[in-house]
C-alpha cells in the first residue's frame, strides 16, 4: 500500500522498525495513523505529519511532558487520551538518537 502524498508515517514506521530489529512488530492502520503493535498492544503510532504517538510508563509521563516538543495525546480535539499517551512533534524525531530515546520511554 502506497502512502498518500505528504504522508511521513511510512518513513517514520520504517525508521522505528529498523531501530527495533529484535522485536516482533505488527503494523496496523487505524484511526488515520499507522501503528506498531508489540505483543498485541499499540506501542507507537506515526501520524501523517511525521509526529509520533508514544505509549509511556504513566510514572514517567509528567517528566516526559516537560519536553517542549511533547504534549498530551488527544483522540479528537480536546479529548485527552490520558496519562501515559504522549504526542511528539516531528521536529523532535529528526535523528535516530532522539527517536530511540522516545522508543525507550
Amino acid at each position: 500500500m502506497t502512502p498518500p502524498a505528504g504522508d511521513s508515517s511510512r518513513a517514520l514506521i520504517d525508521r522505528i522498525s529498523s531501530l527495533l530489529p529484535d522485536r516482533q512488530l505488527r503494523e496496523v492502520r487505524m484511526f488515520g495513523v499507522l501503528a506498531l503493535m508489540v505483543d498485541g498492544a499499540m506501542a507507537v503510532a506515526a501520524h501523517r505529519d511525521g509526529s509520533l504517538l508514544v505509549r509511556v510508563d504513566p510514572a514517567e509521563d509528567a517528566r516526559l511532558l516537560e519536553n517542549p516538543q511533547a504534549s498530551r495525546a488527544e483522540m479528537g480535539a480536546g479529548r485527552s487520551m490520558g496519562k501515559g499517551w504522549i504526542r511528539v512533534e516531528a521536529t523532535a524525531l529528526r535523528n535516530n538518537a532522539a527517536l530511540t530515546s522516545w522508543l525507550e520511554a
